[in-house]
Parts: structure tokens; C-alpha cells; sequence
């Protein structure tokens, strides 16, 4: 599930990200959704609860999610579309040219890319 080029909190801060992004899906915490537990998430990924606390950690700097006293982690209104935003800057900025070179090398053309879409 986890890779050995990227910390581990961070790859967990990243589902925590596509949860909140994706919303709809199973387990998803859209905008004022309350978050899994630390210990409940560290059950779920098979981690350190510590690790996953960095990673909530990570969130609540960023002013993604925010804790309510006695009840847990909430997901803060607009997160959701703050994240889409700095998501897809960085698809485009890290990700997009190295698929662009790779269409242009295999010659595909858009009908390719969405003949069964």
C-alpha cells in the first residue's frame, strides 16, 4: 500500500486528501464531515496511530480539517474545494507534461484517449 520514496504520513495525509476530494466514494469526508479516529484510521492503513496523528497534524496547519473538543476531527467548510484547486495545479505542474510527452510519443490523438470513455 505504501511506498518507500515518499514518508508514510504524507501518503496517508494524500488518502485523507482524495477522501475529502472524492466525497461520494465509500468512506469519504466531504466539507464538515467528521474524520475516522487516529487509532480507527491506524487500524484501517495497518500503521502507527503516531504516523497518522502527523498526518492530521499536517492537515489542520494547512486549515483543512479542525478538532472540535471532545469529539474529533471535522473536515472544514471549503476544503474540499481548496484542495481541488491546489490538486489539480499540481497534476498540471508535476504530472500532465510527462503524460503530454508520452501521448505525442505514442501518436495518440484525443478520439484515442477517449474512444471508450
Amino acid at each position: 500500500m505504501f511506498h518507500g520514496d515518499r514518508p508514510i504520513y504524507l501518503q496517508i495525509r494524500d488518502i485523507i486528501v482524495a477522501r475529502i476530494i472524492d466525497r461520494g466514494g465509500s468512506g469519504s469526508s466531504g466539507d464538515g464531515e467528521q474524520l475516522p479516529s487516529v487509532r480507527a484510521l491506524a487500524a484501517e492503513l495497518e500503521v502507527n496511530p503516531l504516523t497518522v496523528a502527523k498526518a492530521y497534524q499536517e492537515l489542520q496547519a494547512a486549515g483543512l480539517v479542525a478538532a472540535r473538543k471532545g469529539v474529533g476531527l471535522y473536515v472544514e467548510a471549503g476544503a474540499r474545494l481548496a484542495l481541488l484547486r491546489t490538486e489539480r495545479a499540481a497534476f498540471l505542474k508535476n504530472e500532465w507534461p510527462h503524460i503530454a510527452v508520452r501521448i505525442e510519443r505514442l501518436g495518440l490523438t484525443p478520439s484515442d484517449l477517449f474512444a471508450d470513455a
